[in-house]
């Protein structure tokens, strides 16, 4: 079904407002993916807060038109799933990720940072530990000090409570 004028303005400002947000964007060819697979897919994009969506090409682009994403509009051909993070990592790890389990997905580009990258370096994006794991790795080296110190303080104390 084919939109009317109408409609394909909307969906360019919807995704120019996403863009608008975004630190990177990924697309992925879709050829061949079956339904359940792409809900598996749209699932895990949106528990990893990553807008995933199937495009025409033509809107896409103008989306990303004059944009630090306008480099990925070469890349935009044949059937494909954008996927668009404010997390720099994440639509990479995501897309990434699910083409690993269903062939059926490929990874063709993507754009960060203003640099347009190919598969092999969205792949590498999205071995970059994400926004949470680093602030969880952080925060456990900034404890261990502490824990360290109380459980020689309650060592210490057990130990003055035997010879007691």
């Amino acid at each position: 079904m084919s939109l009317n004028l109408d409609d394909k303005k909307a969906v360019v400002a919807e995704i120019s407002a996403e863009v608008a947000k975004a630190q990177a964007i990924v697309v992925a060819e879709y050829r061949g993916i079956q339904v359940s697979a792409m809900t598996k897919l749209r699932a895990e994009a949106r528990k990893k807060g990553v807008y995933l969506r199937v495009l025409k090409n033509t809107l896409a682009r103008r989306a990303v038109q004059d944009t630090s994403f306008a480099g990925l509009a070469d890349h935009m051909v044949g059937p494909l799933v954008y996927g668009i993070s404010a997390d720099p990592v994440a639509a990479a790890k995501v897309l990434n990720d699910f083409a690993k389990i269903d062939d059926k997905i490929v990874v063709k580009a993507g754009s960060f940072d203003g640099k347009v990258l190919n598969a092999a370096e969205v792949g590498q994006l999205a071995s970059i530990p994400s926004r949470e794991e680093l602030l969880s790795k952080l925060l456990f080296v900034m404890q261990a000090p502490v824990s360290g110190m109380a459980r020689a303080l309650g060592a210490l104390a057990a130990k003055q409570a035997e010879a007691a």
